[in-house]
Order: C-alpha cells, then structure tokens, then sequence
C-alpha cells in the first residue's frame, strides 16, 4: 500500500483533538508537514505527528514536495485563498467548512478545483454518520414516501470560542458552524436542493450564536430548524411523513467517552479514510466543492434573510450538471 503524505494547514483544538489523532492511526498515511503560525500550537501539534517538519507559514507548506495532500482546518476567512493556493500547488484538498465566506470566493474555489483535477472535499463530516447514511438510503429506494415536513436541532454547549469566532464579520456565528451542517445534510439525505429561507439570528454571548431557519424545498417542502452554541448537545431531526414521524437522534447513544473525546463522533474518521481512499483510487470524492459551494448559496440567501427580515430565494446557479 502506497503511502499517501499529509499536511495539515492549521493546528488548532479541532485538529488537536480530531484530525491528528485520527490521520496518525489510518493505515497508509504520514502525516509529513504541520503549518502554525502560533509557536505554542504548533509545539502541542507537533507531539502528535514527532516526525512531522514544522511551518509557520501554510505557502511554505503548499510548495513542499513532502506533500501531497493538505487538510485544511485555518480560520474561515482564510478557507478560500488556501484551497486555492493548494491546488496551485497540485495538492489534493480536504477543506473543513466552510469553502468561503461569501459567493464571489466560493465561485473562485470552485474554479480551481475544476482546474485543477485534484480531489477537493469540503469537511461535512456527519455525511458519514451511520444514522444519515441509513436515512440516505431509504429515501432512495421508496421507504420513506409522502413527506409533510422536517423539524431539526443542532445545539452545542457554551465553550470559549476562539476570538475570531466571536464576530460574523470574521466567519463566526452559529450559521456557518452549525447550520451548514444541516444544510448539506438536507441535500444529502433528501437529494433535493433549499430554494427559499427565512432566517432570524439573536445574539447571546457572542455575535449570531443562535439562529431559527425556515426552509422550502424545491417541492415544496417545509423544514423548520433551531440552531446554538450556547445551549446543550444536542442533534436530532424529526421527518413527518402521512401518519408517521420517523426521529433520528446523533446523540441517542452519547457517552462520557465522546463527550471528552470528540475524536469517537465515527463521522470524522469515516470522511478522512473517504479522503484518503479516494487519492489512492483517482476516484471523485463527495462532498466535493460543488456541494460545497450548494451549502454556502443558503448561508448567504440566510444572511440576506437575517439583514432584510425577508424570505430570499436561493440563487439557483451551478448545478450538478456543472461537476
């Protein structure tokens, strides 16, 4: 089995708690390179991957024959123009949500990966989770029929966020943390696309930190959805169908194990192994950068709903006949 060499591009809690310690394990993978510009992270990363060669800059890592690869975990607004830079630099791309903080980037992300004929992921995890998996698979072979509408939760508990977390300016809020999570999920599970959202957000603790979304499907269907950081841990979606609910709960079955270490949540090391798979195969991986960008057009319509207390439209532009 070839070795498929791993940089990763930022080092922070999440990658501290999860991507190291899941990359460090997989058969087949190196992590080769570690980029931080915070010599203290950087120091806490570096014990976890001993043999990895340290950057402060992410480009010096990008142009480092050592690697092949990059997992991307770098505050928001810096998602677009590292991706970029890494399929420059020929690299294939695992990108944590989201791809961009605004339209115009995200078009420009899009492009190069197009370009590059690279594997580009974006890191909507929970596409893996088994309960959503099984969800995926009823609703394509007939199982689930006359759907009325959705209800869904995701909350989180009221940790210190990283400053950069704290503004929406600066990709924080609860939108883009929590509620892209659904969103792909909706597409995923679904396989229809949001055209409309109503969205209000209220802060708390810090700015948007917690958001109440209205949905409309392309058929018509309404999803109603909760999102916080400041509440309890909580994921569950409520699917209505002609006298029937069916409930779907991520944290059923949570534990004191998963709680300290979030690394046990099986979606995270379900996506990197997808990843890693994929670079071995030269197969098209998913969640690419198109559904990517499909997420990204219904945070912005939402952003644009929360600004003019409006129901927006979703720009209905790259579809999946632009893959």
């Amino acid at each position: 089995m070839s070795v498929v060499k791993v940089g990763i591009l930022g080092c922070g809690q999440i990658v501290q708690k999860v991507h190291l310690r899941i990359l460090r394990h997989l058969p087949g993978v190196r992590v080769a390179a570690l980029a931080e510009r915070d010599p203290a992270k950087l120091k806490q990363a570096g014990r976890l991957a001993p043999k990895a060669i340290h950057f402060n800059n992410y480009r010096e890592l990008l142009v480092s024959p050592e690697v092949e690869a990059v997992v991307i975990c770098l505050p928001n607004a810096l998602h677009a123009e590292a991706a970029m830079a890494a399929f420059e630099q020929r690299k294939h791309v695992y990108l944590e949500k989201p791809l961009a903080m605004n339209l115009q980037e995200g078009r420009a992300a899009l492009s190069a990966w197009k370009d590059s004929g690279k594997i580009g992921i974006i890191g909507f995890n929970y596409r893996f989770h088994p309960l959503y998996q099984t969800m995926k698979r009823r609703m394509e072979l007939g199982k689930i029929k006359n759907l009325i509408g959705v209800r869904s939760v995701f909350s989180t508990v009221s940790w210190p966020l990283p400053e950069w977390k704290q503004t929406l300016e600066t990709g924080g809020g609860v939108l883009t943390d929590l509620a892209s999570h659904h969103v792909d999920l909706v597409h995923f599970m679904f396989g229809r696309k949001i055209k409309k959202v109503f969205a209000q957000l209220t802060s708390q603790m810090s700015e948007g930190d917690n958001g109440m979304l209205q949905f409309e499907l392309e058929n018509g269907t309404p999803i109603q959805s909760f999102f916080s950081l400041r509440a309890i841990d909580e994921d569950r979606w409520e699917i209505y169908t002609h006298r029937k609910k069916l409930s779907l709960n991520r944290h059923h079955s949570f534990s004191w194990r998963k709680l300290l270490r979030p690394r046990y949540e099986p979606s995270y090391r379900a996506s990197l192994e997808h990843f890693i798979t994929c670079i071995r195969q030269n197969r098209q991986a998913q969640p690419d950068f198109l559904d990517g960008y499909h997420t990204l057009q219904v945070i912005a319509a939402a952003e644009e709903s929360v600004r003019t207390g409006q129901v927006v439209s979703v720009d209905p532009v790259y579809e999946n006949s632009a893959r």
